[in-house]
């Protein structure tokens, strides 16, 4: 694997004609990329519970039964994590290089050794830049049956797409949190109104993608619809509206970007606690003038 400084100099002489702006972004990728690696490696080396603690940032959450304290799940005497190990096969990172994310195969490990002790799916995380340091603020683990490839790595071009979506500086320059908490809500409200699907078209970018228990990655918004709209489908009565809880979130200092988190909830009856699902969304400004979504992530409330 080629050092990361070694593939920006790559980059720089083979792209001649790419701005300022472009190559700034590419910088800060190859950041939040070595970061994240390092993350990896340090889990390895140290253990699941040391690294985390090394890396969490304060107010940083993990999901459990909702949205939870990490650093305090992971400074808990009582807390007992098994083995975790990732690469990155996507990479997303703010303008002002300060909010990223980071998603990619994972394989979870029960020292045990008892029979199914390695269980597969897709770690999507949240980093927060604080001055030199990337900080862990959120992750989130779909699991999906049978064996993922650790064999991958991330490309810069799988993520200029949604670079070429995104506003011009001049356009999100008056944006602000609750403009994007307003956008959560209305996306919740819409799933109510549309259908997973048509609301995930509307408020989708073209090259939004999914991750969803069970299945693969979904990537751009005709096959991230279909898909996410047939998991509501299965988990939902049409007679049942769902509740958007928004629990907690950050915009990035450039206003591009930006994330969320909670819950969708939906009772079924009233003998059963129904849909229960956490949800982590990646959002960006789009050249549509309007908050859409970069990345859905579900992994439901057992």
């Amino acid at each position: 694997m080629l050092n990361k400084l070694t593939l920006f100099a790559v980059f720089s002489a083979l792209w001649p004609g790419v701005n300022a702006q472009e190559r700034d972004q590419f910088q800060y990728w190859l950041e939040m990329a070595a970061a994240d690696q390092s993350y990896a490696d340090r889990s390895l080396e140290v253990g699941r519970n040391r690294a985390f603690l090394e890396f969490l940032g304060a107010g940083s959450v993990v999901f459990r039964d909702g949205p939870v304290d990490a650093l305090a799940l992971y400074s808990s005497p009582d807390f007992e994590g098994r083995d975790l190990s990732w690469e990155s096969h996507y990479i997303d990172v703010s303008r002002d290089g300060d909010l990223g994310l980071t998603a990619g195969p994972y394989a979870l490990i029960d020292p045990s050794g008892d029979e199914g002790q390695y269980t597969f799916g897709h770690l999507i995380s949240i980093w927060v830049k604080h001055g030199d340091s990337w900080d862990l603020m959120a992750d989130m683990g779909p699991a999906i049956p049978g064996f993922l490839s650790m064999e991958v790595e991330p490309n810069f071009e799988d993520t200029r797409p949604v670079l070429e979506e995104t506003a011009h500086p001049v356009m999100v320059s008056s944006n602000t949190m609750q403009g994007l908490i307003d956008a959560d809500d209305l996306f919740g409200r819409s799933v109510n109104f549309r259908g997973g699907q048509r609301a995930l078209l509307r408020y989708g970018m073209e090259n939004s993608r999914v991750y969803l228990p069970g299945m693969a990655p979904a990537v751009g918004v005709d096959a991230a619809s279909s898909v996410y709209g047939a998991f509501l489908d299965n988990q939902l009565s049409t007679t049942n509206p769902i509740s958007n809880n928004y629990m907690g979130g950050y915009l990035s200092s450039s206003k591009e970007m930006g994330y969320t988190y909670g819950t969708m909830t939906a009772n079924t009856d009233e003998a059963s606690s129904g849909f229960r699902t956490n949800y982590l969304r990646l959002w960006r400004y789009t050249i549509d003038n309007e908050w859409r979504i970069a990345v859905e992530v579900l992994n439901p409330i057992e």
